[in-house]
């Protein structure tokens, strides 16, 4: 089994971009930085400084098409 890269990508220079259907009042709250070549970062937007999940683009691209189709509905 390969050892996991945990230092993950700089979010220092990381562009955040907030979901379009996150509402101006807080709730559900999520924002996305695809500005990585290998990675796609996500996070809440009311916690900035809080936890990252990082994924590949393949691994978002799936992500991505599982929604588009229906799948969480």
């Amino acid at each position: 089994m390969e050892a996991a890269n945990l230092t993950g990508p700089d979010l220092s220079e990381a562009v955040w971009k907030k979901s379009s259907l996150s509402g101006e009042i807080g709730g559900n709250c999520v924002e996305v930085a695809g500005s990585f070549p290998e990675a796609v970062t996500v996070r809440d937007s009311k916690n900035p400084a809080g936890p990252t999940l990082v994924f590949t683009s393949g691994e978002w691209r799936i992500f991505l098409n599982a929604v588009k189709s229906g799948w969480f509905d």
